[in-house]
C-alpha cells in the first residue's frame, strides 16, 4: 500500500480547474470474518502506514470512501463481509505488474494452485518502494511463459503473505475457484500454518497461547503492537506456541497461527518477553539475554552475521485442495542461515555446560 496515495490535497493549479477530478482506487478490501465493529476511520488507520487519522477523515469527507458501494461517514462501524473501497485523486506510481525472470523454488504445482518456498529478502507483492523483484513479479513471468497467450498478464491469486525477511511456504491460486476456496479457508482459520522461530530468552512454559488484538502503533505506523478488546483497536490475534529446543539464552519454538495478522508472531513473542532473534524492527538485533562478557557479545554478533534477519521460517502449510477436496500438507526444511545459527548455539551451550 502506498501511503502517499491517501492524500486528497490538490496542487495549486488544480484548485482552479473546474473539470471533474479522476479518482484512482488505492484500497479495496473485504472485511474478514470475526472482525469486531470498528469505526471506518480507525480501521483504515490499521491498514496503512504513515497515514494520520485526520487525513483519512478528510478522504471520507471528500467522498473517497465507500462501503458496499455506498458513501459512509467517519463514524460508520465496519462489520464482517463489508466491501471497503477507498479512492485517491492522485494516480498511483505504478499499477502494472512487470514480469521478471526470477528463479522460484516451487515445491508443488497443478492446474489450480502452486506452493512455493519463499527466500529471505524477497517481498511478496509490489508496493511502495518495492515495485520489482517481488514474488508476484516472478510468478507473472513464470506463468506467462507457460501460457499460450504470452502477451497477456496472468491471473495471480495471492491468498496470504509472509514478511519480506521471513522464509517459507506460500500458496497461490491459479484460477477464480481456487482463489475463492483458499481465501475462505484462511478466513475460517482452517489452514494449518506452523512456523519455527528462534527467540530471545529461556521460554518458561513448554507451551502456551497468546490471545490479544494487534494493530499499528499509534506513533510509529511502521510497526504493530498489542491491544486489548476494550481498546477498540486492532484485530483479534491468537498464536499457540510450544518449545522445541532450549539453548539457555535463546529458545527454538514452534508457533501455530490461529489467525494471520501482519507481524503476528513477531509482535506476540515480543509481548511475552521473547523477541525474535535478530528482529531489527522489534529490537531483537541486540543482546537481550546472556552475559556481559565481550566474548559472548562477539559470539552473538557472529550469529547475527550468519542470519541477517529475524529468525522466522514458515515451515508447515496445510489446506484442503480447492478442486479435489484432498488434504494437502507441505513441510519446508529450515533455511541454512537459521540452521547455522542453531548449530552455533548448540556448540556454545555444550561448551559452556549450560
Amino acid at each position: 500500500m502506498n501511503s502517499a496515495l491517501l492524500n486528497t490535497d490538490l496542487e495549486e493549479d488544480e484548485l482552479h480547474d473546474d473539470k471533474p477530478k479522476e479518482k484512482f482506487v488505492f484500497f479495496d478490501f473485504v472485511i474478514e470474518k470475526g472482525q469486531e465493529p470498528f469505526r471506518i476511520d480507525k480501521y483504515l488507520m490499521t491498514k496503512m502506514a504513515n497515514v494520520t487519522r485526520s487525513k483519512i477523515q478528510q478522504a471520507i469527507d471528500d467522498e473517497c470512501v465507500y462501503v458496499n458501494d455506498k458513501l459512509v461517514k467517519q463514524n460508520y462501524k465496519i462489520k464482517p463481509g463489508d466491501h471497503v473501497v477507498a479512492y485517491t485523486f492522485r494516480e498511483p506510481e505504478s499499477t502494472e505488474i512487470i514480469p521478471e525472470d526470477i528463479a522460484l523454488d516451487i515445491v508443488y504445482e497443478d492446474d489450480h494452485l502452486l506452493v512455493l518456498n519463499k527466500p529471505y529478502n524477497m517481498v511478496v507483492h509490489p508496493g511502495h518502494g518495492n515495485y520489482t523483484g517481488t514474488v508476484v513479479n516472478a510468478l507473472a513471468y513464470y506463468l506467462q511463459q507457460k501460457s499460450d497467450q504470452k502477451d497477456l498478464l496472468p491471473r495471480i491469486g495471492l491468498v496470504h503473505r509472509i514478511d519480506k525477511d521471513t522464509t517459507g511456504l506460500l500458496v497461490v491460486g491459479k484460477n477464480e475457484q481456487a482463489v475463492l476456496s483458499l481465501s475462505n479457508q484462511f478466513m475460517e482459520h482452517t489452514v494449518n500454518r506452523r512456523y519455527h522461530a528462534l527467540v530471545w530468552g529461556d521460554v518458561e512454559a513448554d507451551e502456551g497461547t497468546v490471545d490479544t488484538y494487534i494493530g499499528r502503533h499509534e506513533r510509529n505506523r511502521k510497526v504493530f503492537t498489542v491491544y486489548y478488546k476494550d481498546d477498540e483497536k486492532g484485530k483479534h490475534a491468537i498464536t499457540h506456541y510450544k518449545v522445541i529446543e532450549r539453548f539457555n539464552y535463546v529458545t527454538l519454538i514452534e508457533c501455530r497461527l490461529e489467525t494471520g495478522r501482519t507481524h503476528q508472531i513477531r509482535v506476540h513473542m515480543k509481548h511475552i518477553g521473547h523477541t525474535l532473534f535478530n528482529d531489527a524492527t522489534y529490537g531483537g538485533d541486540r543482546v537481550l539475554k546472556g552475559t556481559v562478557f565481550s566474548k559472548y557479545k562477539s559470539f552473538v554478533e557472529n550469529c547475527f552475521a550468519l542470519c541477517p534477519r529475524q529468525a522466522l521460517h514458515a515451515k508447515t502449510l496445510g489446506f484442503i485442495h480447492p478442486a479435489t477436496g484432498e488434504e494437502m500438507l507441505f513441510e519446508s526444511e529450515m533455511p541454512s542461515d537459521i540452521q547455522n545459527v542453531l548449530d552455533r548455539w548448540k556448540v556454545y551451550v555444550k561448551a559452556k555446560g549450560l
